[in-house]
């Protein structure tokens, strides 16, 4: 079920190793869960970082959100009239310790949707934002100091094909492989997915739905390097409830400072973004 999952991990890792993100060639191979280099310990729980990790909904505030036939509902904005905004992150190239430090220090509310290939190295690195420096730098290791600053660490398939043209067991394989490998890697399964590309269809929804994720998630507008906003809307502004895509890509901590800075010059909040699904999406709704 949604609410109340809370996201437990292990102690802050002392040391974030160097290497850096990779755009991938899809792999063809059957979407198995699967660790790179020597085998490793299985997560154990530890300490999340302590106090709010973004503004909650106040009572009454976020409109419903329907799913229908019992498939994950798709969504991509939250249905409120206050000025909060949501940020979210997709793949795992470019693994930048500022960003973390940030995450940290700041408590900025942010959800990661990890992507295999792209945490392990495997591939050409996402160089679209100048030259990588961390590509793999710390694998999910990482994505474990991720989680230890608060970020869910939710699921963006193993090899990041376009679902809709796959058939239903090939989607499955990829979405439900993501989720048991990060189960395994930080201790929480997922119950949140981004399709790659936003390209999905109604067997994507059925097979998420069967490797436990609740909603299927979107965006609105993307981050672009230099932490310039691209709006998916004629206006070319923030709307409330926004979500927000960035990507991990060169540059991610400088990039990340400006996007911060200008979303709260618009007088925006950062938002929980599980506390507000919690209130939008409810079970039998």
């Amino acid at each position: 079920m949604y609410g109340g999952r809370a996201r437990r991990g292990a102690a802050i890792a002392a040391v974030l190793l160097m290497a850096g993100c990779a755009a991938e060639p899809a792999r063809q191979d059957g979407g198995a869960a699967r660790e790179s280099g020597a085998a490793r310990k299985p997560a154990t729980a530890g300490t999340r970082t302590p106090g709010p990790q973004g503004v909650a909904p106040r009572p009454g505030e976020v409109g419903r959100i329907r799913a229908s036939g019992g498939l994950p509902p798709v969504v991509s904005s939250i249905p409120t009239r206050r000025k909060v905004v949501f940020l979210t992150i997709d793949d795992g190239w470019e693994q930048d310790p500022g960003f973390v430090r940030q995450i940290r220090e700041e408590r900025i509310p942010m959800t990661a949707f990890a992507m295999r290939d792209a945490v392990e190295a495997e591939g050409t690195p996402d160089q679209s934002g100048g030259e990588a420096r961390f590509v793999g730098a710390g694998k999910w290791g990482y994505f474990r100091q991720l989680r230890d600053a608060g970020v869910p660490i939710e699921n963006h398939t193993l090899t990041h094909p376009d679902l809709s043209r796959m058939g239903y067991d090939a989607q499955r394989r990829e979405i439900c492989g993501a989720s048991t490998l990060i189960r395994k890697q930080t201790g929480a399964r997922p119950t949140l997915f981004r399709p790659p590309f936003g390209a999905y269809n109604s067997g994507t929804l059925r097979a998420a739905g069967s490797c436990g994720i609740d909603a299927v998630l979107l965006w609105t507008a993307t981050v672009q390097p230099g932490g310039k906003i691209a709006y998916q809307v004629p206006d070319k502004r923030l709307r409330p409830g926004d979500i927000l895509l960035m990507h991990f890509r060169p540059n991610l901590a400088r990039d990340f400072r400006i996007l911060v800075k200008k979303i709260k010059r618009r007088g925006y909040e950062l938002g929980d973004l599980r506390a507000y699904l919690d209130a939008a999406v409810r079970p039998g709704a």
